[in-house]
């Protein structure tokens, strides 16, 4: 019995597809929550690149500046969020959902006016970002099990998909082993001793928020532009929200928020998997009922590791420097 028999091999390229949304939001989370500040609104920043993106890319015909026009506003609500949260002192947790609804709602609408095409932008057609074909990868597909994990395991993906994976241990390095990643740490931990050692807590908080922007910003493109290949109104069906499930479950640490994304990629492949097929004993499941284990499991694990995972001691705090 091959993979495809089993649905095996689907399931695990589809984890691989699904996660980078979830790697690029929870780690861009994570530089925020880090330095101290709640970033609620990384749902609301996933679906304005994500419209973004898709817009240009349809425009110029070209996915590149797409992507980087989806930075660009990505970046634009982290500075205003970033404004609210450290130099007002503001809500965090409010201006992070106004971000979202306000996002919800504004997509729509700019999507309708500029396209009337019910809230949601035109196909993209060529202007996707596809797949990359390995070097090597006609040679070795013959092989059992090798070729197959060579050419659609490790291969067949987008460039996003790469970045996303290589992003791991590159901010697992910055946050542990770079002066930056030190300064981040202490300013999420304690920052009137930071300030106290002449760390400018502001300045590192805003460049978190900064960088946090810039990562999500690619979740949002690769909704549009890889996966789907337009926008469609609140495509990002809560990405954000379990992107930062994923940093609780991780303790807010790159490697083990990086295995609480692939663990809901997984979940949302399987989901692909049994809709409309009839299980052993229980028969049929109707789709929404499908569509909820993603988010069932998203309260199961916050009910179960919220009292064990240890968040950043002056997370969601102001910083009020000492006179």
């Amino acid at each position: 019995m091959t993979f495809d028999d089993l649905h095996i091999g689907s399931i695990l390229v589809s984890t691989v597809r699904n996660a980078p949304v979830l790697i690029f939001a929870g780690m861009a989370g994570l530089f925020a929550e880090r330095s101290g500040v709640i970033d609620i609104g990384l749902e609301g920043k996933i679906l304005a690149s994500a419209f973004v993106s898709a817009a240009v890319a349809f425009t110029t015909q070209n996915p590149w500046y797409g992507v980087m026009a989806g930075v660009v506003v990505s970046m634009l609500l982290a500075s205003l969020q970033a404004y609210i949260a450290i130099t007002q002192k503001g809500n965090q947790l409010v201006a992070g959902i106004a971000i979202n609804i306000a996002m919800s709602g504004l997509t729509f609408v700019v999507a309708q006016y500029i396209f009337q095409q019910g809230g949601r932008t035109p196909d993209l057609g060529s202007a996707r970002l596809f797949d990359v074909v390995l070097p090597g990868t006609a040679a070795v597909e013959g092989i059992p099990f090798i070729g197959w994990v060579y050419a659609h395991l490790i291969g067949g993906h987008s460039v996003l998909v790469y970045m996303a994976f290589a992003l791991v241990p590159l901010v697992h390095w910055i946050v542990y082993h770079s002066r930056f990643g030190l300064r981040l740490r202490a300013c999420g931990e304690n920052p009137h001793a930071a300030d106290a050692a002449g760390v400018s807590v502001e300045r590192q908080r805003y460049m978190a928020m900064l960088i946090a922007g810039f990562l999500c910003s690619f979740a949002g493109a690769y909704l549009s532009i890889v996966q789907s290949g337009f926008f469609l109104r609140d495509m990002s069906a809560g990405a954000g929200y379990l992107a930062l499930t994923a940093m609780v479950f991780g303790n807010w640490r790159p490697l083990y928020t990086f295995l609480g994304c692939l663990m809901f990629g997984f979940f949302g492949a399987v989901q692909i998997q049994i809709e409309g097929v009839e299980l052993p004993g229980i028969g049929r499941l109707p789709g929404a009922m499908i569509q909820m284990v993603p988010y069932v499991l998203t309260v199961i694990v916050l009910a179960g590791l919220m009292a064990k995972s240890v968040a950043p001691k002056s997370l969601g705090i102001p910083f009020v420097k000492s006179r």
